[in-house]
């Protein structure tokens, strides 16, 4: 294929379009290495295997927490070699792990696929998209992560019910050989192909601005002049530590109630193909409101959106506790998936918005290991509770704290401002 200004197409409109398409793409794939697909397999060693609860809930999170404290190295490298390479590196990574997990046959290889899954699918397959778009786009950088958020959620709607299906007709081992191929011969080719690290490599400007819009945008001190924070700069700020706070919370607690979800919803006599539509519905509504989440975050400081999906965190978790119905849990899932949306948009685009573009592989990677290490502490804690009171209801009552705290954090954490005599502005 021959490449014209270094990129592979000419389209009639901005290639970062296509960049946001492999970004979804990418997120999509992220899926076999997400608790809401790795679920339906727990399911499926349990029974093959007649291993406990307890066991692949420990399995699971010291392999989750391992996975997150080398996110950071993922960030550094991406710095580094660019998110071209890193993307293709780690799909082939995936598809080694999806591989590994099909042989799987103790305890020890189970640490070990969880460990592969969650490093290079959970976490790195979200990270990387998340560092590619703020280099494409920054006026606009709020519409393009929701059009990238449409891959999560079209992934999340997808898996579970897919998983289910495929371990039915094929068996939990080739179902994950079938993921592993789907990650060779389809996203691969098309990440080495198409993806380019960031417009001005190929002679284009973030939001296809041209030369004179930059200058005349540059007297409004708007657009793509950004400041540039180092990640030793940003550590600095007390809105860095609030963020990352702001990042665990909702890894942790929505991973633990989607680890334990159906046996959440089956004290209330729902079953498990019922949980696993109501799953699929959260996706579902979540993908429009992240284009409505979009545009409202170019408008409105993404600080208080996220106070505010902490309070709607707060009050679908009391709407789970009231569930005793289907049609109940029905409701929850709507809400949930309206949350859901502005939740991921917000946390998207907060630290692009609040620490510059030029550095973002790095400080994303900070953001990452501590959002798969909030994850690796959310379902044991559900497990331990039930173990103890038999039910899940306390858990939750507690785990409310969590969000009540990140939404005070999140109204204080203000955009940070460098000493204008150390500003460097990142200006094309």
């Amino acid at each position: 294929m021959k490449e014209k200004n270094g990129i592979p197409l000419n389209p009639p409109f901005f290639y970062g379009w296509i960049i946001v398409f492999l970004a979804a793409m990418s997120v999509f794939f992220s899926g076999p290495g997400q608790t809401y697909s790795i679920s339906i397999f727990i399911d499926a060693y349990l029974k093959h295997f007649g291993w406990s609860s307890t066991l692949v809930s420990t399995m699971y999170l010291f392999a989750t927490a391992l996975a997150g404290f080398l996110l950071f190295i993922i960030g550094r490298l991406v710095d580094k070699y660019g998110q071209r390479s890193m993307t293709v590196m780690v799909a082939l990574l995936l598809a080694v792990a999806c591989i590994f997990n099909s042989f799987i046959m103790n305890p020890a290889m189970l640490f070990i696929g969880f460990f592969m899954l969650r490093l290079f699918g959970q976490g790195s397959m979200t990270l990387i998209p998340g560092t590619l778009i703020p280099q494409w786009f920054v006026g606009k950088r709020g519409r393009a992560m929701s059009f990238m958020a449409f891959g999560s959620f079209t992934s999340a709607a997808a898996l579970p019910p897919l998983n289910a299906w495929l371990i039915d007709q094929l068996g939990w081992q080739l179902s994950w050989l079938l993921w592993a191929g789907l990650l060779l011969l389809i996203f691969v080719p098309l990440a080495f192909i198409f993806i380019r690290n960031k417009p001005e490599d190929v002679g284009l400007l973030p939001d296809n601005l041209s030369k004179k819009e930059v200058t005349e945008q540059a007297k409004e001190k708007s657009s793509i002049h950004e400041e540039t924070w180092t990640v030793k700069e940003a550590m600095k700020t007390k809105e860095f530590w609030l963020l990352l706070f702001c990042v665990a919370v909702p890894s942790m607690v929505n991973t633990g109630i989607v680890f334990h979800f159906v046996p959440i919803l089956g004290e209330s006599g729902i079953e498990r193909t019922q949980a696993a539509f109501i799953l699929s519905i959260m996706a579902m509504v979540s993908f429009p409101i992240t284009f409505l989440a979009g545009f409202i975050v170019e408008r409105v400081k993404v600080n208080y959106i996220l106070a505010v999906t902490f309070a709607g965190q707060i009050g679908i978790m009391f709407l789970l506790v009231a569930t005793e119905s289907y049609s109940a849990a029905v409701v929850f899932g709507v809400a949930r998936g309206i949350v859901g949306g502005f939740e991921a948009i917000s946390l998207g685009i907060v630290w692009p918005n609040y620490f510059g573009r030029y550095n973002i592989g790095s400080i994303k990677g900070v953001s990452s290991t501590i959002m798969v290490i909030g994850s690796a502490f959310g379902p044991l804690p559900f497990a331990l509770a039930y173990d103890y009171f038999q039910s899940y209801q306390e858990i939750i009552y507690l785990m409310m704290i969590f969000p009540l705290v990140a939404m005070i954090f999140a109204v204080v954490s203000k955009k940070p401002v460098k000493n204008k005599d150390k500003i460097r502005s990142n200006a094309v």
